[in-house]
């Protein structure tokens, strides 16, 4: 086990170093929404892309991740690689995003699309159906920090204590300067993770005997691990069960997508997205290796999303490593956290409240749906209630209904508001209604096959029996001329 002393010291020096990155962000603060929820869209290309990847790649690679690949093998990493396939996706809604964002001032995706189908009440119902199904996935961060730090002190530090130092951090950093706080401690936690992660990785490998021999043990006693469907626990429904809905993740999930409205130019965009593309690349292999090595130096796990604390507590990792990787899954789970506290902030300052509303107003709305959030996933990942369970089967399938309206808004001049919000409304009782109800497992490709054909069904029929209406924006006839400026598809 490692030192519960020495894990706090280091997170004691992680907070300071966070606190004042927050503080010099904080300088550069105008006062106004779109500064603290945008960060003024004046971000460069490597700030932009290594915030978006530090959002998008939360503590769930080295938790969960590296446990399906502890469980079931190489199928993870096929798994991740259809996430992975799914951020080609930026190359085709990122420019629209940040044109769109530029030319009419938009704040979240909620308010885009309620503008483009010219409503106020679909940015409602998209900025609700997007804090209903956030809030499981804060709560999976949450429990991750929980799960690691209770797990290499041995107990010694506390579930309630871990959530509460995650919750307490993303908390700080966010309300200290919005946006540009967050983006610039994602940035270094960013750096944090990648490198931790890298130097872990070369340990591991290095205590089984090298490169070679990792392979050679890897094939001799889990060669299951390396075939397809592997040893149990992914078969095709699986598989397109849980690839189905992180495909769309880059365009499903608030938190990631309105990182493309904060670019300071066209082409710091186009950089963010290869930095994105790069990180997430080098991410993926890592937690998968990460995963085969645990196999060989901590074996027999029955709970395998404690692969990464046993790993780190073989013997295998010197510890200040181990510590370093510590605060490199902490740093994930953190600015996943505080990335989707603040983008749900702004729906509701924005698409809630309005944008009629005084700068000072929506800031503070923001801010105080920022502490709510939090302080609930935390109440969560501490209860060990089943809720919590039912509530994560929901995470992943429950924003596919946003996706048929975003894909609408630029490739469908026919979609109308009532197509928008029957899939979003429709959809969204669906996926409560299997998950909540009937208790269909994301395991099961039922539950995210169901809500994406529902939700495309409402969407494309609804709307081919409604018109569109007369206040609603044409984004593919008004961003024509700007795409084809940049040569954009």
């Amino acid at each position: 086990m490692i030192s519960s002393t020495l894990i706090w010291a280091a997170i004691a020096v992680f907070a300071v170093v966070g606190v004042l990155i927050a503080l010099a962000a904080r300088r550069e603060n105008t006062g106004t929404a779109a500064d603290y929820y945008l960060g003024g869209s004046r971000l460069g290309g490597l700030v932009a892309g290594l915030s978006y990847g530090a959002t998008t790649y939360s503590a769930f690679m080295l938790v969960v991740l590296t446990g399906l690949t502890y469980r079931g093998g190489v199928g993870a990493l096929g798994f991740e690689l259809i996430y992975f396939a799914g951020l080609s996706l930026l190359v085709i809604f990122a420019p629209r995003f940040w044109l769109a964002g530029r030319k009419w001032g938009f704040i979240s995706p909620a308010e885009m699309i309620g503008a483009r189908y010219g409503s106020a009440a679909v940015a409602r119902l998209m900025a609700v159906v997007s804090l209903v199904f956030l809030l499981p996935y804060c709560t999976t961060q949450m429990a991750g920090i929980g799960l690691l730090l209770s797990g290499v002190t041995g107990g010694k530090i506390s579930l309630t204590a871990a959530v509460a130092t995650g919750a307490g951090l993303a908390l700080l950093w966010t309300l200290l300067a919005g946006l540009r706080s967050v983006a610039w401690t994602d940035a270094a936690q960013a750096g944090v993770m990648l490198l931790s992660a890298l130097f872990a990785v070369g340990f591991a490998i290095a205590a089984i005997g090298g490169p070679g021999a990792f392979v050679d043990a890897t094939l001799a006693s889990h060669g299951q691990w390396l075939d397809l469907p592997g040893p149990g626990l992914w078969s095709l429904p699986t598989f397109i069960a849980l690839a189905l809905p992180w495909f769309f993740f880059a365009v499903s999930n608030p938190q990631v997508s309105q990182r493309l409205f904060v670019a300071r130019d066209f082409a710091a965009m186009r950089r963010m997205i290869v930095w994105v593309l790069l990180f997430g690349f080098v991410f993926t292999l890592i937690a998968v290796i990460w995963g085969f090595a645990a196999l060989q130096l901590a074996p027999g796990l029955e709970n395998t999303a404690l692969a990464t604390p046993a790993l780190l507590t073989s013997g295998a990792i010197p510890v200040v490593v181990a510590v370093l990787l510590i605060i490199g899954v902490l740093s994930a789970a953190i600015s996943t956290l505080d990335s989707i506290a603040l983008t749900v902030g702004s729906m509701v300052a924005r698409d809630m409240i309005g944008a009629g509303a005084s700068d000072t107003r929506q800031v503070f709305a923001g801010r105080l749906v920022v502490v709510v959030v939090i302080v609930f996933a935390a109440g969560f990942a501490i209860d060990s209630a089943r809720v919590v369970d039912q509530l994560a089967a929901l995470s992943a399938a429950g924003l596919l209904v946003t996706v048929p309206p975003i894909v609408g808004a630029f490739f469908w001049r026919r979609g109308t508001a009532a197509g928008a919000l029957a899939c979003l409304g429709g959809g969204a009782a669906v996926a409560v209604w299997l998950a909540m109800v009937q208790g269909v497992s994301v395991f099961n490709p039922w539950l995210a096959a169901s809500v994406a054909g529902v939700s495309i069904g409402l969407f494309v029929a609804v709307s081919l029996l409604t018109q569109p209406r007369p206040k609603s924006l044409d984004f593919s006839e008004a961003l024509r001329e700007d795409l084809a400026l940049h040569n954009v598809w």
